[in-house]
């Protein structure tokens, strides 16, 4: 395997040591054994929604306690992730493109192990166990398990976690629109009793919770919130108007409520604990429990230990759903009830509703965000409640990420919705990044340089003074970041940038069924529930409109959004635009090249084919209007020899990157040669579990979901072979 290291390592080192970041190698907490690490995920939060980043458009979250923090740091303007939330989230914490780690989706309950985080990476908590970190996750994991994966709901701890507090599968579940039991499906979509203003509302009512108590609430829902969003705030189950005594029907405590009944599952000193839906530490609002669990677990670090906490916050991916007011404490004035809302696509209000909602849900994450800073001793609260952070009061360097662009629906002009999440255009991939600490040098300052979130894992070893290419034993694709902390004038460390998309390996060659949302098809959706927490109809199994497609037998729906299209055209109707199946990007300081490829229905062969584009751009970080990739700004086809060049140049490092990591089939381990190791490794998995797992190969073209004999061969026919991978071009 090709290993050399990179020069722009060196910009790191050097860094390293004028920021005063020592070898790592001790254990005390001070500066030279590397600083505290606070790395805070939003869910599905891009650059469109940040006024702190000069965008946000007319309507935006209020956010002055992460612009504070912005504001006392370094805001990065020119930063990619990934697509989707978990090649995302991979690609932070091991460095790595998808693909090396095979994870090109939102990893779903269908996706194999080799689509899941390898339990050979290495991943940040790892690297940073080498300098004598302590490391602690809060809120979605989502980066594999429980599901095709023998950890299970230890994923976290193999993955090298100390301490998990949260939600393994990540999505937080669909509203419940039983409101606990006490309605038939469909009833309130938003998952609780609204205020008698709204149809079958109610101002008071019995709370009733998993221990039997009960509390009568009464509420003013045009001062405060609902009755019925109060009672599944405390974890309760709210019986409306009626009195503590025996309840008109039997609460149901075990059905998930999106935000406020979630599956928790907790992993301390190596034991893992699945959190049943009626034990009250799984009920609440979310973004709360997730701030509470960090807190603690941050308060309770010993002195002369560094840890890294990853805050990873649930907000503000869908279902929406109202956050409790008192953490919206700068509510518009005369703003309607948040119990007002749209939850769904139910009605005409819908599109504001769901805006909106999404508004005040990051809001609340924000809220929450300040008290964990100021209840660790990060920072502190003035006289008017407003944020004092002072970077340099604690030994703590803050990093505050969005793991993907925005989705569609919540999409803040002039970004463009029909570009967003899912796709490699700006609106899916360009997020924020915000770093402050005692490092910064100049604070209040913007970088426009191009940056990865694949650099955040050399980041992490840089503070903690490790290098990390020569800590991994296997490619990693970061560049560091550090350098442009302490040294304002830093020039670029990229020559590129690189996100790519596409889809997660299923047993024998399956996929996410199709999700129709208006006009277009998609199976970025991991299932049915979250085809429609999107907004979206699941034309996959158990689709039955026989209107539309005749399904045979009826219900048994479509496997593709090319069968959808195919359907359509048989019965005359529109076919629908699909959402890119695959989508890769790669760009230099000024251009973008974008290729997506589908496969689709050809009405004039009468077949599937695959469908592939590419397209040019000039994009920038202008605001609060950038150049942005939009579909009227494509620059192909062209007869300019300049942008001809530039097309060639930018497919040939294309090409170039996505031929980088060649199959080395045997080699479940990653450690680039197939040899006894890797037989030891697969007589363990295939003697104890069986299933899906990284010594899963293709044979002949798909994986079928088992660890057995047939993969073992693969290992003994390709014994002593060494795997040929090379960095990836900066």
């Amino acid at each position: 395997m090709k290993r050399t290291k990179p020069a722009l390592v060196a910009a790191g080192l050097a860094a390293l040591a004028l920021a005063g970041c020592g070898s790592g190698g001790g254990s005390s907490n001070d500066t030279a054994a590397g600083p505290n690490i606070l790395f805070v995920i939003m869910d599905d939060v891009g650059i469109d929604q940040m006024k702190v980043f000069g965008y946000g458009g007319k309507m935006f979250p209020i956010l002055p306690n992460i612009n504070a923090v912005a504001h006392a740091g370094v805001r990065f303007r020119n930063t990619w992730s990934m697509p989707e939330c978990s090649p995302g989230r991979a690609a932070m914490f091991v460095g790595r493109y998808p693909l090396r780690t095979g994870i090109n989706q939102a990893i779903g309950p269908n996706d194999l192990a080799t689509s899941h985080l390898s339990p050979y990476d290495v991943t940040a908590p790892k690297l940073l166990k080498k300098a004598g970190y302590e490391s602690g996750m809060f809120g979605k994991f989502h980066l594999g398990g429980p599901e095709n994966n023998q950890a299970e709901n230890s994923t976290p701890s193999v993955l090298g976690w100390d301490y998990f507090y949260g939600w393994i599968g990540g999505l937080p579940g669909s509203n419940d629109s039983t409101a606990g039991g006490y309605a038939k499906e469909g009833t309130y979509m938003c998952g609780f009793v609204p205020g008698d203003h709204q149809p079958l509302g109610a101002n008071t009512g019995a709370c009733y919770q998993p221990d039997g108590s009960c509390k009568v609430i009464t509420s003013n829902p045009l001062l405060e919130d609902a009755a019925g969003l109060q009672c599944i705030a405390s974890g309760g189950v709210f019986d409306p108007d009626t009195t503590c005594g025996t309840p008109t029907f039997t609460p149901n405590f075990n059905r998930e409520n999106a935000y406020y009944v979630s599956p928790l599952v907790i992993i301390e000193n190596g034991e893992t604990e699945k959190v049943e839906l009626d034990d009250p530490r799984a009920r609440g609002y979310r973004t709360t429990i997730e701030t509470n669990a960090a807190i603690e677990w941050i308060n309770a670090r010993p002195s002369d230990k560094p840890w890294m906490a990853t805050v990873s916050y649930s907000a503000a991916h869908t279902p929406w759903q109202q956050p409790p007011k008192d953490l919206v404490p700068l509510l518009p004035s005369g703003a309607s009830p948040l119990d007002a809302l749209s939850c769904t696509n139910g009605d005409e209000d819908s599109a504001l509703g769901v805006r909106v909602i999404q508004d005040r849900m990051i809001e609340a994450m924000d809220t929450e965000f300040g008290r964990l800073l100021v209840e660790t001793g990060i920072a502190k609260y003035n006289e008017d409640g407003s944020l004092n952070y002072d970077p340099k009061a604690s030994n703590t360097v803050i990093v505050i990420v969005g793991d993907n662009g925005s989705l569609a629906t919540a999409v803040k002009l002039p970004f463009d919705p029909s570009r967003a999440k899912g796709t490699a255009y700006q609106t899916g991939v360009w997020d924020p990044l915000i770093i402050a600490g005692p490092q910064v040098a100049q604070p209040d300052r913007e970088v426009d340089h191009m940056v990865n979130m694949v650099d955040l894992f050399q980041f992490f070893g840089e503070l903690a003074g490790l290098d990390a290419h020569e800590e991994v034993p296997h490619t990693i694709d970061s560049v560091g970041i550090l350098p442009y902390l302490t040294d304002p004038g830093q020039g670029s460390l990229r020559t590129i940038n690189f996100t790519m998309g596409g889809l997660n390996e299923q047993a024998n060659g399956g996929r996410n069924g199709p999700c129709v949302m208006t006009t277009a098809c998609t199976v970025i959706p991991t299932s049915k529930s979250v085809c429609e927490d999107n907004l979206g109809v699941y034309w996959g199994e158990g689709y039955t409109d026989a209107s539309v497609i005749d399904t045979d037998p009826v219900g048994a729906g479509y496997a593709t959004c090319a069968d959808v299209n195919e359907a359509l055209y048989g019965k005359g109707k529109p076919m629908l635009t699909l959402v890119p199946e695959s989508s890769v990007a790669i760009r230099n300081e000024r251009y973008k090249l974008v290729v997506n490829a589908s496969v689709d229905y050809d009405p004039d062969t009468d077949s599937q084919k695959k469908i592939s584009t590419e397209e040019l751009f000039e994009v920038n970080q202008a605001a609060p209007v950038p150049l942005l990739d939009t579909a009227d700004k494509n620059l192909l086809p062209t007869t300019d020899p300049e942008l001809e060049a530039i097309r060639k140049d930018l497919r040939a490092k294309l090409d170039d990157m996505l031929a980088s990591n060649p199959p080395c089939p045997g080699d479940g381990n990653i450690d680039g040669v197939v040899n006894a190791q890797d037989l030891a490794n697969w007589g363990k998995i295939a003697l104890s579990w069986g299933k899906s797992s990284v010594y899963d190969f293709p044979t002949p073209q798909y994986r079928d979901g088992l660890t057995d004999n047939k993969d073992e061969q693969v290992i003994q026919s390709n014994l002593n072979k060494t795997c040929e991978h090379t960095y990836s071009i900066y």
